[in-house]
């Protein structure tokens, strides 16, 4: 008996360890097919142990043979089990358990979805691109457009343009030119309409952009109900810094150089700020204005006399 016994030790620990090794290799779709094929062989390894043992015991006390002669039947039926099919064991390697894992052509085959998905996402992208492409193509081309527009303009009225940086002082520094071109000082003379400025910058444009903020500050009660923001502050942006200028800042500056702003657009239109004073007699300072043609977006050039 007690040999029997280790027999059945050792084809059960034989047994776990294939059906161990076996649900470590199923996958989550072959897994409960695999627990299952495991749990029969189990069953039916206990069943035939439940046999043998039953076999062994009732061989021994059903024949009434003396206990002598019963163990040697035992061991005699152990041995022939043992030649014939070599036991249990020889049972259990012979079984296999069927895992239903696809093969390697079958995972080639398989489509990747995050793959499929980012191609589609891919192909749509491009496929916009393409689209924008074709509608950018259809659309006016503004730049060469205003370019045409105000090269015809200059050989119309006999002007040259002289491009000045396309920086935040634009504005400022094209009526730097002018104010040279025409020969007049960068620093008015005081006069009532005029406050005195002490110590003016020596950088052209520095001195207008000064020009500009004392003569608003001298004539605030014309230009605070157009700003924004408190008039102190403006003023600074207007003196140190690169805040661009517009409509206000050019009237200023007419009015300060007691000169007639003439702004050209693309379009042919003539943008005229008057000094205010004497204006028929006035010089002419002409300036170009730009929309679409660089990168800040609106600039300002200066536009010198072709003789």
């Amino acid at each position: 008996m007690d040999e029997l016994q280790r027999k059945h030790r050792q084809e059960q620990k034989d047994l776990q360890a294939r059906t161990t090794q076996k649900k470590k290799s199923a996958t989550k779709k072959t897994r409960k097919g695999v627990n299952d094929e495991c749990a029969e062989l189990e069953r039916q390894l206990k069943e035939r142990h439940d046999l043998e043992i039953a076999k062994f015991n009732g061989e021994s006390e059903g024949n009434g043979l003396p206990e002598e002669h019963s163990a040697d039947i035992a061991t005699d039926g152990l041995h022939q089990e043992a030649v014939n099919g070599k036991g249990l064991e020889h049972d259990i390697q012979g079984l296999t358990i069927s895992s239903s894992q696809p093969s390697k052509d079958e995972l080639a085959k398989k489509p990747n979805r995050q793959k499929t998905r980012l191609a589609r996402r891919a192909a749509e992208q491009q496929s916009m691109i393409t689209q924008a492409a074709k509608e950018a193509e259809a659309l006016p081309d503004l730049r060469k457009e205003e370019s045409e527009a105000m090269r015809a303009q200059y050989t119309s009225r006999k002007l040259i343009e002289h491009e000045i940086r396309s920086d935040g002082h634009c504005l400022y520094a094209a009526i730097a030119d002018q104010l040279s071109t025409l020969r007049l000082p960068l620093i008015p003379e005081p006069s009532e309409n005029m406050c005195p400025i002490n110590d003016p910058p020596i950088v052209p444009y520095k001195s207008t952009r000064v020009v500009a903020a004392a003569y608003i500050k001298h004539h605030s009660s014309d230009f605070e109900p157009f700003l924004e923001e408190p008039l102190e502050d403006y003023l600074l942006k207007i003196r140190y810094t690169g805040e661009w200028g517009g409509h206000l800042e050019l009237l200023a500056l007419a009015r300060a150089y007691n000169v007639n702003i003439h702004v050209l657009q693309g379009s042919g239109h003539v943008e005229k700020i008057l000094s205010g004073t004497d204006e028929v007699t006035r010089p002419v300072l002409w300036l170009a204005y730009y929309l679409h043609n660089f990168g800040l977006g609106e600039h300002y050039n200066s536009l010198r006399p072709a003789n």
